[in-house]
């Protein structure tokens, strides 16, 4: 059962939408100051697109160009017809401001019920919201598609974690939604506390926010018996919704009738084939007050060949691999983030948390792996642990090509929060 339309369209439809669409985007932006004048700038004229290619002509829109249009400068409508505003979380420089009409608001909602209802949740289901509110998108994007969708919907927000727990269980909760990090350190609570986290009501945990891997998934999967569900969002496209698995969980199906993404090489800007992974570039087709061209998120992930066994022909992307700001370069490798956690968390023996530390010893760059080790696998057999420690440098070796220093550490010894997780200290100081 779908829960409109748009699901069920074919690729001819959506194309047709799409560039129908992107032209009246491209009319409503050109109102803008900022668009007015890039616009003119590059000669850009909106009803000269005539196909879905047309778009690579168009100048991409970066995170610095958001910032120097700050306050306004992206504005295609009047202030008094604005409703609501997000503000970025970024902690340098002026930050960005996404506005939204009242349109804009009820549009995403629907966006957002479109995802929940897919993956299975209910009018019936009672839902969690364990998602920062406020200036962060995460929070209400989430609960108004929740209640747009008809749950009865509990605005928890993040942290405070035995009251998390209280609600869950006094109130039979049976959807959440959850960062995967957090999700770990709520099941070491549970454990603390004697409480299985299997025996939770949670049957669907809707996840983003942050790069998590497969292995992670399972592991919530198994530890809480529940269906993890991969989301995307980002506040310069509204925020959660972007994109969303279905049932299958093979892929995130990206809302077509929504928005244009495309892939592309980060060093180049020019397109990647389905399959390769590389920058995600986003176009808003459905928001009036601030649309949004071209923009370049930063994200890598890739289009996922063929046809999703759901039946729905809206292109799906991978789960994303982290931002192209996180990689680390060591010894004149690139090395991502996710690519330590797959291997972390495929073994038993390995706790829910690591940390990774790049340092310099001399004029050698270093890095140094933290694993927390479970605590029926750390015992006081010293061969044991250097034989897990040996399995652990060996994997690591052979997927980031470099031979990192593994340290083996107790459970629950790493700092860990109620937010997103620190996965990377630099100490490698400003000139590496």
């Amino acid at each position: 059962m779908l829960y409109d339309d748009a699901e069920k369209w074919s690729r001819e439809e959506i194309e047709k939408a799409q560039i129908e669409r992107l032209r009246r985007s491209l009319q409503k932006a050109a109102a803008s100051r900022f668009y007015g004048a890039l616009f003119r700038e590059h000669g850009v004229n909106p009803d000269a697109v005539r196909g879905l290619d047309d778009i690579r002509r168009l100048p991409f829109t970066t995170k610095k160009d958001l910032r120097q249009a700050y306050p306004d400068g992206l504005l295609a409508m009047p202030h008094a017809d604005m409703v609501r505003m997000h503000v970025s979380s970024g902690t340098t420089g002026a930050p960005t401001v996404i506005y939204h009409t009242k349109n804009d608001l009820d549009w995403w909602a629907s966006l957002m019920a479109r995802c929940m209802h897919m993956v299975g949740i209910r009018p019936t289901d009672v839902f969690q919201n364990m998602s920062g509110y406020g200036l962060f998108t995460g929070g209400l994007g989430i609960h108004y598609g929740a209640e747009r969708l008809g749950c009865l919907t509990i605005p928890a927000g993040a942290g405070n974690t035995k009251r998390q727990i209280k609600l869950i269980t006094d109130f039979n909760v049976t959807a959440v939604h959850i960062i995967p990090s957090y999700a770990l350190h709520l099941a070491n609570v549970l454990r603390d506390m004697g409480v299985d986290p299997a025996s939770l009501p949670i049957r669907f945990a809707l996840v983003g926010a942050e790069p998590y891997t497969e292995e992670a998934r399972r592991r919530l999967e198994e530890m809480f018996d529940m269906k993890v569900y991969n989301s995307y969002g980002l506040s310069e496209m509204n925020g959660p919704g972007v994109a969303f698995e279905c049932a299958e969980q093979r892929g995130m199906h990206l809302w077509e009738d929504a928005y244009i993404a495309e892939i592309v090489a980060p060093e180049t800007g020019e397109p990647l084939p389905d399959g390769e992974t590389g920058e995600l570039v986003m176009t808003t087709l459905g928001r009036e007050g601030m649309p949004v061209i071209r923009y370049r998120t930063r994200d890598l992930t890739r289009f996922l060949p063929g046809p999703c066994p759901c039946g729905r022909a809206h292109r799906r992307i991978d789960r994303i691999a982290g931002r192209c700001d996180d990689m680390i370069i060591i010894k004149g490798v690139n090395i991502y983030p996710m690519q330590v956690e797959a291997i972390l968390m495929a073994m038993p023996e390995v706790g829910q948390n690591y940390l990774i530390e790049l340092d310099r010893v001399g004029v050698m760059d270093q890095i140094t792996i933290k694993v927390e080790v479970k605590e029926e696998f750390f015992v006081e057999d010293m061969r044991a642990l250097t034989g897990l420690q040996k399995r652990i440098t060996s994997r690591l070796r052979d997927e980031i090509l470099v031979t990192p220093r593994v340290e083996l550490v107790e459970a629950k010894s790493l700092p860990q929060g109620e937010g997103k997780a620190k996965r990377v200290i630099d100490k490698r100081g400003t000139d590496s």
